[in-house]
């Protein structure tokens, strides 16, 4: 299973991007789908995530971002919308599902894409 990320960019505080993250190759089941980010010199946290029906956000992002899915485009997008200077980060598509009937559930991870908003 690959994941493709795109939508990243710079952007000015306040504004707003849309990230997209489209899941290809070998899929039988999807559970989750998400987004993490890292900025330099900080460990990958969690952003938002999509599981079974429900939705998880960072308590620092609540309100200002939106994640959901298209099942059957096996995508998931971010909205972000206020942007703040640290905000920027690289923000890394998730996904958590199999390649096959037969297979175990495993966590997948986009390249990451770069976003960058300035004050």
């Amino acid at each position: 299973m690959l994941l493709l990320e795109s939508g990243g960019g710079l952007v000015q505080a306040g504004g707003s991007l849309r990230l997209s993250c489209a899941a290809s190759g070998s899929i039988f089941s999807i559970d989750a789908m998400g987004w993490y980010r890292q900025a330099p010199g900080k460990r990958r946290e969690l952003v938002a995530i999509s599981t079974s029906g429900r939705t998880n956000y960072a308590n620092s992002m609540k309100g200002r971002v939106t994640v959901s899915r298209d099942h059957a485009k096996n995508t998931v997008y971010l909205q972000m919308s206020n942007l703040e200077p640290e905000d920027t980060a690289v923000y890394y598509c998730y996904a958590r599902g199999a390649t096959t009937r037969f297979a175990t559930q495993d966590d997948y991870w986009g390249q990451g894409t770069q976003v960058t908003v300035s004050s």
